[in-house]
């Protein structure tokens, strides 16, 4: 087992955060000399490059960002250790760093958050990427999970731990009054429709479902976006295809009507994560909260 040197982690961090050797060296009243050597034999008990030089400035590597990410939660942890032994004080604020897919429906992510808010000493960060930033960002333990509708499956680099949180079922809704009934018939015919792009899950199940019922819907609007659908849904007066949740409110204020519900048709959630040594106990939390509900 290699001997992690906590001091020249904390030298490593505080230089990490500052971005510049002599400042940082100023700050410690070390010498430059002497900082740039602690930093070297880290990098050399660890195996890795910490920072590359960039003028006067020092940036990251993927591992320097790593690790810097553990050295903030390490230093955080210390001191509130000292103070819960010293003075008895419980941490005051616990945070977790949550990566949303920009595209999934806002509705959903906040029910997934519903259980911290209004939630004293707890704080937590939304950040929207797209799939392959989401995930970078995850791997690189900028989040401690990720929200996304696509599933997620390991690999030989990475051990990606991908749990379904919830299926919403898939819908046809559209303004109120439209003489639809209950089942599908020809009357769908007579009416425009926005759907997803063809790319999209939803998409295909719903093209499968035409291709069934030998119909060709009238499609004036396409959007990968949740949020963007849900108001060409609202405002358009076109029948959409989406989950129930995109449209929650407008569903209960009457605005929209679901007139059929797909069958076997369900826009799946995941949380995606990555085994890390420190765990954030929020994490688990929200976790456990999204499948019970």
């Amino acid at each position: 087992m290699s001997k992690l040197n906590y001091h020249h982690l904390y030298y490593f961090w505080r230089v990490a955060k500052q971005g510049n050797l002599t400042k940082t060296a100023e700050a410690l009243h070390i010498s430059q000399s002497a900082l740039s050597a602690q930093i070297r034999q880290l990098e050399a008990t660890m195996g890795v490059e910490l920072f590359v030089r960039e003028g006067r400035q020092l940036r990251l590597t993927e591992s320097g960002q790593s690790a810097l990410v553990y050295a903030e939660e390490i230093f955080k942890r210390g001191e509130e250790l000292e103070s819960l032994l010293s003075k008895g004080i419980q941490p005051e604020l616990l945070t977790v760093r949550i990566g949303v897919l920009t595209t999934m429906s806002r509705n959903f992510v906040e029910s997934f958050i519903e259980p911290l808010i209004r939630r004293p000493n707890t704080k937590y960060m939304l950040h929207a990427r797209g799939q392959v930033n989401l995930l970078n960002a995850v791997a690189n333990h900028e989040f401690d999970l990720a929200l996304t509708n696509i599933q997620v499956l390991g690999t030989n680099k990475e051990l990606w731990q991908c749990q379904l949180l919830a299926r919403q079922p898939v819908a046809i809704v559209g303004p109120p009054d439209l003489p639809l009934g209950k089942a599908f018939s020809s009357r769908y015919k007579d009416h425009e429709w926005v759907a997803p792009v063809s790319e999209s899950p939803v998409r295909s199940a719903f093209d499968s479902f035409c291709a069934q019922h030998q119909f060709k819907p009238r499609i004036v609007a396409e959007a990968d976006d949740m949020a963007m659908l849900r108001l060409l849904a609202r405002d358009t007066g076109a029948l959409a295809v989406m989950p129930n949740v995109v449209v929650k409110d407008e569903l209960q204020q009457g605005r929209l009507v679901n007139y059929l519900t797909l069958p076997n048709v369900y826009e799946n959630f995941y949380a995606v994560t990555v085994k890390r040594q420190i765990q954030n106990q929020l994490v688990s939390e929200l976790i456990n909260s999204a499948i019970k509900a």
